[in-house]
């Protein structure tokens, strides 16, 4: 296990095709990019989905791998293609992939955290550009994709739970339910990414747990799953964002009074999502 990269949590025997992930929650940040910012400590970490990995620390309890990041989000971008490279930060970065993300300094490598903050002076030579693709990008995406085969040769499919958490600002840019705002956001990129099934058994599970969900507005599903999903080759792909405000204080980057109760209710959500599918191959033959 690469573990300057991500920590993957094993279950004892792995008896769910699902896998979880989290793969901006890493806050292991190099001394090379603290030191280069100017941003203040808290500043920086503003665009980590902090403490996702431990909310759905629980998967290996219920058969399920979780695989977290420890790269942190202002160093690398997992959920954006590795070609997304921004050339107002990067020397050599070529403009015909540009596209509204990186033009937003929010590349593979990002140049801004969250506000637009920008995270370091002057640009990045395309060499310090790769050093980080080759070091933290493709490891862990290697490890991803090695978990969901693994999954789908054991169980004939494969679920990956994409983890993510979201400001409560962006709440506003969600849909009503029922005359209240979403607190949780399911993305599926309108069906591309799962079948119908897997996203109805999410929405049923965080409501039963007490959260009020939407689908697809204003997050529909980032480059993990749509790189990842292919509902045709039974392997699906779902994200999850959490309205952060529920669990922590999000100018201070702690966990608020209710951290242990949301935590609870998404274990609960976690227990019937392993759940899903869940019968070996030779189990499936007999």
């Amino acid at each position: 296990m690469d573990d300057t990269v991500y920590r993957l949590h094993l279950p004892e025997v792995i008896t769910s095709c699902a896998v979880f992930n989290s793969p901006h929650s890493g806050r292991d940040y190099p001394e090379s990019l603290r030191a280069s910012s100017r941003l203040s400590w808290l500043q920086l970490r503003s665009s980590e989905d902090a403490f996702v990995d431990d909310l759905f620390g629980t998967a290996p309890e219920f058969g399920a791998p979780l695989l977290a990041a420890r790269v942190p989000r202002a160093c690398v971008d997992l959920n954006r293609a590795a070609d997304e490279l921004d050339p107002a930060l990067i020397v050599g970065a070529s403009r015909r992939t540009t596209s509204p993300r990186i033009t937003a300094g929010l590349g593979v490598i990002p140049r801004v955290v969250a506000e637009g903050r920008v995270i370091i002076e002057g640009k990045l030579s395309f060499a310090e550009a790769e050093e980080r693709l080759a070091t933290y990008y493709r490891p862990y995406h290697d490890k991803l994709g090695q978990l969901l085969a693994g999954q789908r040769a054991r169980f004939g499919q494969a679920i990956l739970i994409d983890c993510h958490s979201m400001p409560h600002d962006a709440v506003a840019a969600a849909p009503l339910i029922w005359g209240r705002p979403p607190n949780i956001v399911l993305g599926d990129r309108f069906g591309a990414a799962c079948d119908r099934w897997l996203i109805d058994a999410a929405t049923d599970a965080f409501r039963d747990a007490g959260f009020t969900v939407a689908r697809n507005a204003p997050f529909a599903g980032g480059y993990i799953t749509q790189r990842y999903g292919r509902p045709r080759e039974r392997i699906h792909a779902l994200q999850i964002e959490i309205d952060r405000s529920l669990y922590m204080n999000e100018a201070r980057i702690e966990p608020n009074g209710d951290y242990d109760a949301v935590k609870g209710m998404i274990r609960q959500v976690i227990a019937t999502l392993s759940a899903l599918g869940a019968r070996p191959l030779s189990v499936a033959a007999e």
